[in-house]
């Protein structure tokens, strides 16, 4: 008996008349050995998460949704359980790593407050032995030293430690299936290696099942053993993770790898998206719900919704043609706009230069808060953006890219050095200099569900700085914004909570938008995006840029996106610039061991799957292959 069998799942939202019901999942078969690592895939809106919360029950009640198939744990029929079993099932039994650890972590409660009431609502401990079950998970998890983070609280960790800390409190009972929902999204390379590797050992020690939802398929490629492809609520293609990523017999799924960066395309080469946008659940078509956007749909797609049939082995597909695959027509091999279309003057002053800055945080102690020390955030870095080009700043987390970002959106005073915008002095600007930061800078948070108001509609939103500079912020140029990023008119009246978090980093992205800035600050802004949006809107940045010599200051951790959009790449460690230089010269001959250190951890960084039964080797953080340079200072 398998760990984890689901059979013809259908979830549907049953909104209030004369809304019509809208059906999110539909006919979902799926099953999961212990110790199998099963990768959910798809585009947002495409059902991935709404069949995580089923295995939960997590979705709403009757009359809101109604759910009908079966879903066998271990051989329980979880869909017959009240109220009373599904709590002790819940983390005993199924547990889930949330996309967003700020948000899944109670910011009031330490970490080790948080995880021992978790083992001890599902199993009769003393405090000590809570106590040693919540160090055992920390340790579990790879967190270091366990004994001290138990009195720390979620702020007080980064990023990558907050996730630590979210899996170590979702593993501490011990589940038997564990849920991971984008658990590397927005991570550097080092982390994100960590990370998967961690859970892929747990599965093993633990015996654990794991479902990995994510949209990366270089870590699906990397770290799974099957793969379920699902669009508009169907899983369209399923099998052995190696043998559907080298053999797509779906064409949605020859789509998303197309629209994949990778490390082995030429730099700035255009990516390839796909045309289109999902269907509307409530609006589905008769027939196979890609035939819309699929390029070698014919007559009979339009009218018949093919089932999902196995071709070989496990392989299967829904598609008229799986049993003789159609390949995609091949995209044409054309540079990204913008490299040669805008090129700055010879002995042109650029448009942003970093002068010898220094960025220190004090550190205070005692009854009387005295400094005691000081952390370097950013040590004598000097950099230079061109107006019309784009420099890439990749690093660890930790590593002081948000912190040379802060000083640049006058988020925090320089200790030492300066910053300068086209001429003006970033710290000390005049009145109309200000003004002209404030509508020519623009910035994409990395966070998205923190950088919208949730008070606010989207066409609030997306007003908001249009009226505060007199600008039209007409129905048009509003629903133009969306367009550009990907979404619909029907978002206008929506809130922020109503969408995923992958559509509300387009939100955020069409708002940086709409003010046509001459310079973007984008902080990991299309690392929650699927590939097929990622692509549209990394393509849509190259074209604003060669149309208004749009420049671009970007912090990514994915060092294929990099390749695809840098002309100049810097390598930021310990507050320092490691490696500077242009994206050629980077990816052909890092100089820097560092750097060839985040390269070779790239997930997919020969751009092929991994073969089929080839060994996973888990990944040494980087922190660990060489000695730390001291950020403390005395």
């Amino acid at each position: 008996m398998s760990l984890l069998e689901i059979q013809d799942l259908s979830v549907t939202f049953n909104g209030a008349p004369p809304s019509p019901p809208v059906r999110a999942v539909d006919s979902v078969d799926l099953h999961l050995e212990a110790g199998e690592t099963l990768a959910v895939v798809g585009e947002s809106g495409s059902g991935k998460t709404v069949t995580a919360l089923s295995l939960l029950g997590l979705n709403p009640p009757e009359p809101v949704c109604t759910i009908t198939g079966s879903i066998r744990l271990d051989g329980t029929d979880l869909r017959a359980l009240d109220g009373n079993e599904w709590r002790a099932v819940r983390g005993r039994r199924v547990a889930m790593v949330f996309q967003d650890p700020s948000s899944a972590l109670n910011p009031l409660l330490t970490i080790g407050t948080q995880i021992m009431d978790a083992v001890r609502a599902h199993e009769r401990l003393t405090r000590e032995q809570a106590r040693r079950r919540a160090v055992e998970a920390l340790e579990q998890a790879r967190m270091p030293e366990p004994e001290s983070r138990l009195r720390q609280y979620p702020h007080e960790l980064s990023g990558g430690m907050r996730q630590r800390a979210a899996i170590a409190l979702a593993i501490a009972a011990r589940p038997r299936l564990l849920i991971a929902d984008e658990p590397t999204t927005a991570l550097d390379v080092a982390v994100q290696a960590e990370i998967m590797a961690m859970l892929r050992s747990l599965c093993v020690d633990l015996g654990m099942g794991l479902i990995l939802i994510t949209h990366d398929l270089g870590v699906v490629a990397e770290q799974a053993d099957r793969v379920a492809v699902m669009y508009a609520g169907r899983v369209v293609e399923s099998g052995r993770a190696a043998h559907v990523l080298q053999h797509p017999r779906m064409p949605y799924t020859q789509a998303l790898l197309a629209a994949t960066p990778r490390l082995d395309a030429a730099a700035r080469t255009r990516l390839v998206s796909i045309e289109g946008q999902p269907p509307r659940l409530r609006d589905r078509p008769s027939g196979c719900s890609f035939a819309p956007r699929c390029p070698v749909a014919v007559d009979d797609c339009t009218t018949t919704a093919p089932p999902l049939t196995v071709f070989a082995g496990d392989h299967a597909a829904a598609c008229l043609f799986a049993d003789a695959p159609v390949e995609l027509p091949a995209a044409p091999a054309a540079p990204a706009s913008g490299p040669e279309a805008v090129v700055p003057a010879t002995g042109e002053a650029p448009l942003v230069q970093f002068d010898a800055v220094d960025l220190r945080y004090p550190v205070r102690g005692g009854a009387l808060r005295r400094v005691t020390g000081h952390v370097h955030a950013v040590q004598e870095v000097s950099l230079r953006i061109e107006a019309g080009r784009t420099l890439a700043l990749v690093g660890e987390s930790g590593s002081g890219k948000t912190s040379l970002t802060k000083l640049l959106l006058r988020l925090e005073r320089p200790s030492g050095g300066t910053v300068r915008y086209d001429g003006i002095d970033v710290t000390r600007p005049d009145a109309a200099g200000l003004r002209r930061l404030q509508r020519e800078v623009q910035v994409v948070f990395q966070n998205p569900y923190a950088s919208l108001d949730p008070r606010l509609t989207v066409r609030q939103v997306l007003e908001e700085p249009l009226r505060v500079h007199g600008l039209d912020a007409g129905e048009a140029v509003l629903t133009g914004l969306l367009r550009d990023v990907g979404l619909d008119s029907f978002a206008l009246d929506r809130f922020p909570s109503a969408f995923s978090g992958g559509q509300r980093q387009r939100i955020a992205i069409a708002r940086a938008l709409a003010l046509r800035p001459r310079l973007i600050v984008c902080d990991e802004a299309v690392s929650a995006l699927d590939v097929s949006i990622q692509a549209q809107v990394l393509n849509l940045l190259a074209d604003l840029q060669a149309e208004h010599g749009m420049a671009y200051l970007f912090i990514t951790h994915d060092l294929a996106v990099v390749r695809s959009v840098a002309h100049r790449i810097a390598v930021m460690r310990h507050g320092r610039i490691v490696e500077e230089g242009t994206a050629e010269d980077i990816y052909a001959a890092p100089a820097h061991e560092y750097t060839r250190e985040l390269l070779s951890r790239a997930p997919g960084r020969n751009g092929t799957p991994v073969p089929a039964g080839a060994p996973r080797q888990p990944t040494a953080p980087i922190s660990q292959n060489k000695e730390r340079s001291p950020l403390w200072r005395r």
